[in-house]
């Protein structure tokens, strides 16, 4: 039985971090895990940013108000989980994620938490597992679970390369151009057929 992998900003909704760099005009809160591998030298320099800027999660959460899923990204997604068991892996956070996963149609989802001071700002995070995943993937496999697995970015590529069959969607053409022996899409038809064919349904 296959479980299909998928990370969510960028896959199937905008990037968070990007929308609220639109929305602030702080151009440096534009940057993600395609560009700064790094997770924690990513987040430590966002939680910097706002902490300098007075400004706190309620902040983030009205602009997350605002932001839909990706054009088409809800049909494909229901129309997946016919074929295979989803799961999304991201390094989002849970404060983050249940607006956005409402409007998904409340799929399963493993993410990070965010550590909140009693004013409001955002002073830390809790990685649910480092590398977490890859380590979801091989679980998933050390249960008799096979796995595919997508996404657009660096933090991405581990879980794709562990999986039975492997995805980029949407990436920057700099990580497309770094892994071209893994399949790169940018339509959600194009990636539903891969899935369909790997599986055989």
């Amino acid at each position: 039985m296959y479980v299909t992998c998928l990370d969510l900003e960028g896959v199937l909704v905008p990037e968070i971090w990007i929308a609220f760099a639109e929305e602030t005009g702080i151009a440096e809160l534009r940057l993600t895990t395609r560009d700064i591998p790094d997770y924690d030298v990513l987040m430590k320099k966002r939680i910097g940013i706002l902490a300098e800027r007075g400004l706190g999660l309620k902040a983030i959460q009205n602009t997350i108000a605002k932001i839909d899923p990706l054009p088409g990204a809800k049909a494909f997604l229901d129309e997946l989980r016919t074929v295979t068991q989803v799961i999304i892996l991201s390094d989002t956070f849970t404060q983050f994620a249940f607006p956005l996963m409402q409007k998904l149609g409340l799929p399963t989802i493993f993410c990070n938490e965010l550590e909140v001071g009693t004013d409001g700002m955002i002073t830390g995070y809790k990685l649910r597992q480092h590398n977490g995943k890859y380590h979801a993937v091989k679980a998933l496999q050390s249960i008799g679970f096979d796995t595919i697995a997508s996404g657009d970015s660096f933090n991405d590529l581990e879980m794709i390369k562990a999986s039975q069959a492997g995805f980029l969607f949407r990436a920057p053409q700099h990580i497309i151009a770094e892994y071209p022996a893994i399949p790169a899409f940018t339509e959600y038809g194009e990636l539903l057929a891969a899935v369909r064919k790997q599986t055989g349904l």
